[in-house]
């Protein structure tokens, strides 16, 4: 009768001791991923707009990545992160393109492109649904980088010391803005300023700057602003900031399948979750904020502006052929909204 054992030995599996010497299995050691990513916004803003995904992304990929997360110009300048990544200084951003000063056709139109949008839902809809996305995923191919993802932050406002009542009031305000919105405001009287994020509260303080427009109410509130400023100019020249993710072309490629779609699926929770922390939060603070006085500038003079924003649109859309893609693209989106009418646009 054949036993255990003699079958063992008949196989060779037990050897000379007489105790079963079956292999062990191979154990191959596994080197984390490791990444730095920067934003464009400072500590406070950055608890709200990125740090929550990246922890949770960090969380789920365990030992097979970590992304390190760094803070408006920790590493780098803002204006130099489109640089350190292409490089691979840096593997990943946070940004809009204008901010970063991208090399491509569509650098104009990151951050906040004058009316453009008027809800932060119309942002993703733009980019999925319209083909901003493929335009946006071609242009920064071309200069090996990927561009991830693009979503929506708040509304583009004044924050002032003295208030604005009428586009008079803005003759002279020297004004820390973004370069293209700088450049649409310059019509009216503003005075672009560009100085290092964290400086923007001190400058304030000093009479170096005279205002902010950078962002809605909730992001004022949020990092400090609405302490050295005294009023909030309703009126908006966007509806939306556009900003995106971005990475380093190869150390992207090199992600495995998976961490890619964990990618995914975190950058779409960093857009869901600025959905609504900005929505509620710009009307609360509006209603509830102590700290501003709110001003308007009646519609019927604010129309100048908006007249003013198409005429600029005609403007960037003769500088290139992609440029031109775009703005027709922003035209024949706004016109739609418009034909739709209540909740869309009114």
């Amino acid at each position: 009768m054949t036993n255990r054992r003699d079958f063992l030995k008949k196989t060779g599996i037990v050897g000379a001791a007489g105790v079963a010497s079956l292999a062990a299995p191979a154990v191959h050691a596994q080197t984390t991923i490791r990444w730095r990513m920067q934003t464009y916004a400072g500590p406070a803003l950055a608890e709200h707009v990125i740090k929550p995904a990246i922890d949770s992304f960090n969380k789920v990929a365990g030992d097979q990545m970590q992304i390190e997360l760094f803070f408006a110009d920790q590493l780098v300048p803002t204006g130099e992160l489109f640089r350190a990544m292409q490089r691979g200084t840096i593997d990943a951003v946070q940004s809009d393109d204008d901010s970063m000063a991208s090399p491509t056709e569509v650098t104009v139109f990151g951050g906040y492109f004058p009316f453009a949008s008027r809800y932060s839902l119309d942002v993703p809809v733009l980019f999925n649904q319209y083909g901003l996305g493929e335009i946006w995923e071609a242009e920064y191919a071309k200069v090996g980088v990927k561009h991830l993802s693009a979503g929506a932050w708040d509304p583009c406002h004044f924050a002032t010391k003295d208030p604005i009542n009428s586009l008079a009031d803005m003759q002279g305000k020297r004004v820390f803005t973004f370069p293209t919105a700088g450049r649409f405001l310059t019509q009216f009287g503003v005075v672009p300023v560009t100085l290092p994020w964290e400086d923007i509260e001190v400058a304030v303080q000093t009479g170096e700057l005279d205002g902010i427009a950078w962002s809605g109410i909730t992001e004022d509130y949020t990092v400090g602003w609405a302490d050295v400023t005294n009023y909030f100019l309703t009126n908006n020249i966007s509806g939306a900031w556009a900003g995106s993710f971005f990475a380093n072309m190869d150390r992207y490629n090199e992600l495995p399948a998976n961490l890619q779609e964990l990618l995914k699926l975190t950058m779409d929770s960093s857009h869901y979750y600025r959905q609504w922390w900005y929505w509620g939060g710009e009307a609360d603070l509006r209603v509830n904020g102590p700290k501003m006085q709110l001003t308007s500038i009646p519609d019927e003079e604010w129309q100048t502006v908006e007249d003013a924003a198409v005429a600029f649109w005609d403007e960037i859309a003769a500088e290139s052929e992609t440029k031109a893609k775009v703005v027709e693209i922003f035209k024949t989106y706004n016109e739609t909204m418009v034909k739709a009418g209540r909740p869309y646009r009114y």
